[in-house]
């Protein structure tokens, strides 16, 4: 499980470090793919793959599915830790997220995602104003 909110910097080769808590549930593969906000979303082979398989699972025959295949993998990339613990950012990914030099590494449960600090600041707001409304609309669903 990921969990947290960590600011890091992000050296002139694009690499990143991620928090030794996050090293240790990642080993030392993971994918880094766009998120659907402007940020990149990483996730550890074993929950991608089921990600994966869910959507290979349902009918091609939807337009939306196939768009959100096309979106979900044509921007995933595999990654590795180094020796310190950082993995390189894809330019394309930066680029997305407006990264450049400090990013900030958030838990999200069975993922992480990692923000431009500014975009974050953006989001974490958003989702502090909303997050009272999301709880009443998903306690009839339980």
């Amino acid at each position: 499980m990921f969990l947290g909110e960590y600011e890091y910097r992000v050296d002139s080769k694009g690499r990143l470090p991620l928090p030794p808590k996050f090293r240790q549930e990642l080993g030392l593969e993971m994918i880094l793919t766009k998120g659907v906000e402007t940020c990149v979303i990483g996730y550890p082979l074993a929950e991608w793959h089921r990600v994966a398989n869910g959507l290979t699972a349902k009918t091609i025959a939807s337009e939306s599915l196939r768009m959100l295949n096309r979106q979900m993998f044509s921007s995933a990339y595999p990654a590795s830790l180094d020796g310190q613990g950082r993995t390189a950012l894809p330019t394309k990914l930066r680029q997305h997220a407006q990264i450049e030099d400090t990013a900030i590494v958030v838990g999200a449960n069975n993922y992480f995602e990692i923000w431009d600090p500014k975009l974050w600041e953006q989001a974490k707001t958003s989702a502090e104003e909303k997050a009272y409304q999301i709880i009443e609309s998903l306690e009839g669903q339980q």
